[in-house]
């Protein structure tokens, strides 16, 4: 009896703690969108100095060594510095982040998830797009805190929309 009452409690307690690691990954990707859209303002790039110190709290989001892969048209990257460098220089003139239908799994000290995207964007040029993919993440427990270790950005689709579509988000 008091062995199952132990088997018991020490899988609650798992339970528990995987349930806590999807809650806080949910949370980093949630920071990570709010942030890396913090780089628009009023549907422009914000100054130089809010732009450093947006990237740079993105940068901190990943673990030291991590590796950012926007794909064919974005680049790869590897570790925080050139994490935060890349995010500084964006390809487009304003974006909107939603990542859905999460999946996330947790081992031990690390995460997996894969996660929808849609983004509406503009290009420099002032035309408006609507962007769909997905994203595959991993996630280490670092200290305590859970960090990105690896962002892979696949893009499924991308279509221009109406003119002036993204000023909604802006």
């Amino acid at each position: 009896m008091a062995e199952d009452l132990r088997a018991e409690i020490a899988d609650l307690r798992r339970r528990v703690s995987d349930l806590e690691g999807i809650l806080a990954i949910q949370r980093l990707k949630t920071r990570y969108g709010e942030l890396v859209d913090r780089r628009f303002s009023g549907g422009q790039l914000v100054d130089d100095a809010t732009l450093t110190h947006v990237t740079d709290e993105v940068a901190q989001l990943f673990t030291a060594d991590a590796e950012w892969d926007g794909g064919p048209a974005l680049g790869r990257v590897v570790g925080r510095h050139a994490i935060a460098d890349r995010l500084r220089h964006p390809t487009v003139s304003f974006a909107r982040h939603f990542f859905l239908n999460p999946r996330i799994s947790i081992e031990d000290a690390t995460g997996a998830a894969r996660w929808d995207v849609i983004s509406p964007f503009r290009t420099t040029d002032g035309v408006s797009h609507l962007m769909t993919g997905y994203e595959d993440d991993e996630y280490a427990l670092v200290d305590g805190r859970w960090l990105q270790r690896r962002m892979k950005l696949t893009t499924q689709s991308t279509a221009p929309v109406g003119p002036g579509w993204t000023s909604v988000f802006a």
